[in-house]
C-alpha cells in the first residue's frame, strides 16, 4: 500500500473484477469513416467507382500526397483479399491467422518537407524486431528533435538507407493478410509516404476519458494499462522506438484477450445494456440465481457490431433508412420464424438513421474534404441541398419515424433525439487548428498556410455551442 501510495503518474486500471471476453483482432481494424476522421491516407481499395477514385486522386495530387510526390501505397487490390478462411485459423488464434506488425517512426524537422522518418521500427506478433533501422532524409535538417527522436547528427551521419529503401521493404512485407498496429499510424504513415488499408490504432482503441477527439498518450496507456513506464528519456534522450513498438502490441493482446469493452468507459461504469441484461425478466428468477435478464438491440448503418453494438444482445448493420425501420421491426416483434431474434422482440431497442446527417454533410465524411481555409469563418463551407432535395428527405425521415411508432406494441416508450446541431463549422475548425498546430513546429508565422488567432478560438466556441445543440420527443403507444 504504500509503494501505491509512493507511485507517481497514472494509476494502473484495476480489473479484478472483470470478466474476458476474448476478441479476432480483425474487429479492431479501422474503418473507413474512422480513418478519415483520424486524417489518414486513404488506400485505393476503400474507394469503389471510378468517380470517387478519379476524386480522391485529384484530392492527393492536390495535397502532395501522390506517387508524383512520392508516395507508395501498399499491394492491395480488394479488401476481401486480407480475409484468411476459417479453416485456417488456428482455434483461440486472436490475431485470426493474420501477420501482425507493430510499428513505430522517429522524426526529425527538414528545410523543404517538414516532418521527416529517421528511424522507423517493426515488431512482429511474437514480440522479436522484424525491421529497426536508422533513415537519413532527402532534405537538409534543421532540428533532430534528439529529446523526443534520440536522433543526433552523430547516428546519422554514416546511415545511407533513404525513405525509398524502406519503402520498397514495407511493400514486401505490407502483404493483403498484414495489419499494421501501431499509435496514432497517421504521422508515421505520412512521415514513410505510405497507405495501407488495415490499421489498428490504440489511440483510437483506447478511449481518451473526456472523448474523441482527444486521445490518450502511449506513456499514459502503458502505465494505466500495462502498468508499465516507457519514454523515460522523454524530453532528454528521447524515445527508444522499438519500447513504443511493443508497447502498442501488448495493448492490441490486452484489447483482444478482454473484450471490446476494455479501455472504453464501460471498463469503468456500465452500459444500459449491461443494466439491463443483470435485470431479471418479469416472472423469472433474479440473474444471479440463473434466471433470464432483459435484453437489448442496436440498428444501425454499417457494422455496428464494431463499436457499441457489441454491448448488446443483437446487432443488426443496415445500408439505408428503410432498412433500419425494419431492423427495429425485427427487434421490436422478434423474427417471423424466431429465428435469431425470438418472438416478442427484446426490451430496449436503439436504432438511427442517417440519411438526412448525409445529405445535409453532417457525417464524418466531411471532415475528409478538401478544406477551403479562407471561408472556413464565413459559412460551412460545404453546398447545401436545394430546398426541393431536403424537404424531400425531411419527408422521408419522418415517414420512417412514423412507419416506427405504428408497429410498437401499446405501453411502448418511444424517444426521438436529433443528436447533435450542425457539427460542420466545428469540424472544420478543429481541422483549420490541427493543420495550424503542425505548421507551427516547422514553419515561421508568415510561411503558414492558415493562422490560428483568437478570432477563430472564439469562433470554434461559438461553432462548438451550435453543435451541442439538439431537439428531443418522447411518446407512449
Amino acid at each position: 500500500k504504500e509503494a501505491e501510495k509512493a507511485r507517481k503518474g497514472t494509476k494502473p486500471v484495476n480489473n479484478q473484477h472483470w470478466e474476458n471476453k476474448r476478441t479476432h483482432i480483425t474487429l479492431f481494424i479501422l474503418s473507413k469513416d474512422e480513418l478519415q476522421e483520424s486524417e489518414f491516407v486513404l488506400h485505393p481499395v476503400w474507394f469503389d467507382t471510378e468517380s470517387q477514385t478519379a476524386t480522391e486522386k485529384k484530392r492527393r495530387e492536390a495535397s502532395k500526397e501522390s506517387p508524383e510526390h512520392g508516395w507508395v501505397d501498399s499491394h492491395v487490390t480488394r479488401l476481401d483479399d486480407g480475409d484468411v478462411p476459417a479453416q485456417d485459423v488456428q482455434q483461440g488464434n486472436l490475431s485470426a491467422g493474420r501477420t501482425v506488425l507493430a510499428m513505430d517512426c522517429e522524426m526529425c524537422k527538414t528545410k523543404e518537407d517538414g516532418m521527416a522518418l529517421t528511424r522507423i521500427s517493426l515488431v512482429g506478433w511474437d514480440g522479436d524486431v522484424v525491421m529497426d533501422e536508422l533513415v537519413k532524409p532527402d532534405y537538409l535538417i534543421t532540428d533532430y528533435l534528439t529529446p523526443f527522436s534520440g536522433i543526433t547528427a552523430e547516428k546519422l551521419d554514416p546511415v545511407t538507407t533513404t525513405l525509398v529503401d524502406i519503402q520498397k521493404r514495407l511493400l514486401q512485407l505490407l502483404t493483403p493478410r498484414t495489419i499494421l498496429v501501431g499509435h496514432s499510424l497517421e504521422s508515421d504513415l505520412k512521415a514513410l509516404k505510405l497507405t495501407h488499408p488495415f490499421i489498428v490504432d490504440t489511440s483510437i482503441l483506447y478511449q481518451h476519458p473526456r472523448g474523441p477527439p482527444l486521445k490518450s498518450s502511449l506513456k499514459w496507456l502503458a502505465q494505466k494499462y500495462l502498468n508499465r513506464e516507457i519514454q523515460k528519456g522523454h524530453g532528454t534522450l528521447g524515445h527508444d522506438s522499438v519500447e513504443d513498438s511493443r508497447a502498442c502490441l501488448d495493448l492490441v493482446k490486452m484489447k483482444c484477450e478482454k473484450g471490446p469493452e476494455w479501455g472504453t468507459s464501460a471498463s469503468s461504469t456500465e452500459t444500459i445494456f449491461k443494466r439491463l441484461s443483470r435485470t431479471s425478466q418479469a416472472g423469472s428468477a433474479p440473474v444471479a440465481d440463473g434466471g433470464q435478464g432483459k435484453t437489448g438491440a442496436i440498428v444501425d448503418h454499417g457494422s455496428p457490431e464494431k463499436n457499441f453494438g457489441h454491448m448488446a444482445t443483437f446487432s443488426i448493420g443496415c445500408n439505408t433508412d428503410a432498412e433500419v425501420v425494419e431492423g427495429v421491426k425485427r427487434a421490436v416483434l422478434g423474427d417471423p420464424d424466431g429465428a435469431t431474434i425470438s418472438g416478442g422482440g427484446v426490451d430496449f431497442t436503439w436504432a438511427r438513421m442517417r440519411e438526412l446527417e448525409a445529405l445535409r454533410g453532417w457525417s464524418n465524411n466531411h471532415r475528409y474534404d478538401v478544406i477551403q481555409m479562407d471561408h472556413v469563418l464565413e459559412g460551412n463551407g460545404t453546398p447545401e441541398p436545394s430546398s426541393s432535395e431536403l424537404a424531400a428527405k425531411v419527408a422521408s425521415t419522418v415517414s420512417h419515424i412514423c412507419d416506427v411508432r405504428a408497429l410498437l406494441p401499446p405501453c411502448t416508450l418511444l424517444v426521438v433525439y436529433t443528436g447533435t446541431g450542425d457539427p460542420r463549422n466545428l469540424a472544420r475548425l478543429q481541422q483549420m487548428q490541427r493543420t495550424f498546430k503542425r505548421e507551427y513546429k516547422v514553419k515561421k508565422w508568415d510561411e503558414l498556410s492558415v493562422k490560428w488567432t483568437d478570432t477563430e478560438e472564439q469562433a470554434m466556441k461559438k461553432a462548438c455551442k451550435t453543435a451541442r445543440q439538439g431537439l428531443g420527443f418522447v411518446t407512449i403507444t
